[in-house]
């Protein structure tokens, strides 16, 4: 071969290893700057990550749960009213200190049989209802309570209630009276000690 023909061969040869050098530098640099992009996603993945737990932290530490605040409503005069149709109709005199009425109701004879409710919140957010009626078998109970199991009786002011607990309403009791044609619940799940103490304030 001449020379002419290996100086042709010779560039053409350098041309092709700069060709490749100049792809690598390329390929090279292109990897340098995906990683680079992948190292700050990754960064700023656990950035967010960080500030997340630490705003769960504090939001667990300062936060407080909001007291509901209790709707008391007048029931006086709707007890006035039931006593003058109804005079077995029963209501604290007084209410205990701290407690509210939240509900009250009286159904009228035309809507027979006779119910009288009050529905209470004591100072301990717990709640003690009073639930009458002008009847006495086991139907008015049965609706007011469900399924029961006698847990003894208690004694008030001379008179025996029965102490009951509910099974299907979990923590509640309920102190029962049949006298006079008339049944007296008192219900809810503030504990026999705070039924007994409604009931012994019954007027």
């Amino acid at each position: 071969m001449s020379s002419t023909g290996q100086g042709a061969a010779g560039e053409a040869e350098a041309r092709e290893k700069a060709r490749a050098r100049a792809e690598e530098i390329a390929y090279r640099e292109q990897n340098r700057r995906d990683r680079a992009k992948a190292r700050t996603l990754k960064n700023m993945v656990w950035a967010l990550l960080a500030c997340s737990v630490v705003v769960a932290f504090l939001m667990v530490v300062t936060w407080r749960p909001k007291e509901e605040k209790v709707q008391a409503v007048e029931y006086t005069a709707q007890l006035e009213d039931a006593k003058k149709v109804a005079p077995w109709v029963r209501g604290p005199a007084p209410m205990p200190d701290g407690w509210n009425a939240t509900s009250v109701r009286f159904r009228t004879p035309e809507q027979s049989p006779m119910t009288w409710h009050l529905g209470i919140v004591t100072n301990e957010k717990k709640y003690v209802g009073l639930e009458q009626s002008n009847v006495t078998g086991g139907k008015f109970q049965n609706e007011e309570l469900g399924k029961t199991t006698d847990d003894g009786t208690a004694t008030i002011d001379g008179v025996t209630w029965q102490r009951k607990v509910l099974q299907e309403r979990e923590g509640e009791n309920a102190l029962v009276l049949v006298e006079s044609g008339v049944t007296t619940i008192v219900v809810g799940n503030a504990g026999y000690p705070a039924l007994e103490a409604f009931a012994s304030v019954l007027g």
